[in-house]
């Protein structure tokens, strides 16, 4: 399986920046959402971030919690998530980290869900609604079963407190460009480049940037920040929502706007 640590490393020699879109699993149906995520892989993703629907995102703004709805409407759960997640890795072996909340992971039972989920292909787990100071209930698991961590720095974390953050993560830190939930922004924050160079300062973990990213010259923004990875979710998930009756014009605007954001980065 392939590793975040191999991806980075070829993208570092390669002088680029990580493509990571994000999708819902399950949005707007099961069928259409693997044809959804084998076109951003044909597109040029590098690794992708997939969320397993959720009835309360806290996290999340209206296009996503959208997304969410739609996916669990058709029948999404996590039985149908592995299946998915095998179909993916069976198409390609691309790194797959998933985000979502804790409520799911406990109740399928913390250990057989970081087991289960690794077998089916994932390497990251991102746990929205869990704080770093609760992270030792998932950091073990996750590391016997062989996932790496992944977990968020915000514009007003600490230093002390990044630092932290870092020393539990081993995947990528995921780094929120914003205030807020996540969502199209017609502006980027002003606040990366400086978000971005202090991590780079205090860790040698890969430095991912997501939330309101919504342009390929956002995307270039970022990449010149510094950052190791763009994450683009809610522009995308728009994408699915603006052409739920035109399939194949919504696989093509993907393609075309994943195309264009990898030629900014």
């Amino acid at each position: 399986m392939k590793t975040y640590k191999q991806v980075f490393s070829e993208l570092k020699g390669q002088n680029r920046t990580a493509l990571i879109p994000f999708f819902v699993i399950g949005d707007p149906d099961f069928d259409t959402s693997v044809r959804i995520v084998k076109t951003a892989i044909d597109a040029g993703a590098d690794i992708l971030e997939l969320g397993i629907p959720f009835s309360d995102p806290i996290a999340d703004g209206p296009t996503i919690q959208k997304a969410d709805i739609r996916a669990m409407k058709s029948g999404m759960n996590l039985g149908k998530a592995l299946e998915f997640i095998r179909k993916v890795k069976d198409y390609k072996d691309i790194p797959i980290g998933l985000l979502m909340y804790y409520n799911l992971v406990y109740q399928y039972g913390i250990e057989k869900f970081f087991n289960d989920f690794h077998k089916a292909g994932v390497n990251s787990v991102l746990v929205a609604d869990l704080s770093i100071d609760d992270a030792d209930e998932i950091v073990g698991p996750a590391a016997s079963a062989g996932l790496d961590t992944v977990f968020m720095v915000t514009p007003v974390t600490k230093p002390e407190r990044m630092k932290l953050i870092a020393s539990k993560t081993t995947g990528f830190i995921y780094t929120v460009s914003l205030l807020g939930v996540t969502g199209s922004r017609e502006n980027l924050s002003g606040t990366i480049e400086g978000l971005v160079g202090k991590l780079k300062e205090l860790t040698n973990v890969p430095v991912c940037v997501g939330f309101g990213i919504s342009k390929p010259e956002h995307a270039a923004t970022v990449a010149q920040a510094g950052a190791d990875g763009v994450i683009i979710g809610s522009k995308i998930v728009g994408l699915i929502e603006d052409n739920l009756n035109d399939r194949e014009k919504m696989l093509a605007k993907i393609s075309t706007f994943l195309g264009e954001v990898k030629s900014a980065i």
